[in-house]
């Protein structure tokens, strides 16, 4: 059993073992199901995953029409081949968007830790396998990894954007991908507890500051920043660069950040992009709409 990130790493230098079967054996212990039925169980998980970021590629619009289109977009800018970065630095923000894209659209999504951060996991890791040639089983293990990051976070902070803001949302799922991401790579388990602590750094105070109250706006592009910064966290991290504050201080760092922010930025569309004059206008817009169904 672990509790920290230092137990974790401590844990897989003891055993010889990567994060991914260090929690795999932690969910066998905890749920009583056998290695297999876990294994099973998160590659449904998976398999959902999949099917989010290609439905949200071919086109969806939200229930509200605030959003819907963008994966699309970036799909067919991908396609074109006129781009400043590379492939997979934009099949990353294309499935992190297509997959939240969905999440507004009221599809079946996998929260990963949240459904408002549902695309960030899936968006580096799909854009990984394709650049790696990864089999789905490798995926698969990848998820553990993030999941045993993301059992710390949540345990030890918080991972909900009405508690701790969207750096509890994105940031938990941001530091999630990164240390996934190492291992995929072959990174040691040291590695993936760095990619963590630096992804989720970069995180630090992001208010959650939905308009209308709707997941939509700003954390449909939010989920594509946030995969943006597992890639930068996780590239880092494999060329041995180290954070220079520890992953568990990293944590416990935004967990108090998260408790100081105002209600105003907890989701309660009350401050930040909510607050501004465009988001002022969606809220009377969709609650005019309300009242004309009603």
């Amino acid at each position: 059993m672990f509790k920290s990130i230092q137990d974790l790493v401590a844990l897989c230098g003891q055993e010889q073992l990567p994060i991914s079967a260090i929690m795999i054996r932690q969910e066998v212990k905890n749920t009583e199901r056998s290695e297999a039925q876990v294994i099973a169980g998160m590659a449904e998980s998976f398999q959902v995953m999949k099917a989010a970021a290609q439905r949200g590629i071919e086109g969806v619009t939200s229930h509200s029409g605030m959003t819907g289109g963008d994966a699309k977009r970036l799909n067919d800018y991908l396609q074109a081949g006129q781009f400043l970065t590379d492939t997979t630095f934009l099949k990353a923000l294309t499935y992190a968007v297509a997959s939240n894209e969905v999440n507004a659209a009221m599809g079946l999504i996998c929260a990963t830790p949240t459904a408002g951060s549902c695309g960030v996991l899936p968006g580096v890791l799909l854009a990984a396998q394709d650049k790696l040639g990864l089999r789905d089983e490798d995926l698969v293990k990848a998820l553990f990894c993030a999941g045993a990051i993301g059992y710390v976070i949540a345990n030890n902070a918080m991972i909900s954007g009405a508690a701790g803001g969207c750096q509890a949302e994105i940031g938990s799922a941001s530091a999630m991908a990164a240390a996934a991401l190492v291992e995929l790579m072959g990174g040691s388990p040291h590695a993936s507890a760095q990619a963590m602590a630096i992804a989720l750094k970069n995180m630090l105070g992001l208010a959650c500051d939905p308009l209308a109250g709707l997941v939509e706006v700003p954390c449909i592009k939010r989920n594509a920043g946030g995969a943006a910064n597992a890639l930068a966290a996780a590239e880092m991290a494999l060329a041995g660069i180290d954070s220079k504050v520890p992953p568990d201080e990293v944590i416990e760092a935004m967990y108090r950040v998260g408790q100081s922010l105002p209600l105003a930025l907890k989701e309660t569309a009350q401050g930040g992009l909510a607050a501004t004059e465009t988001g002022r206008k969606w809220k009377e817009l969709l609650w005019q709409s309300r009242d004309e169904e009603a």
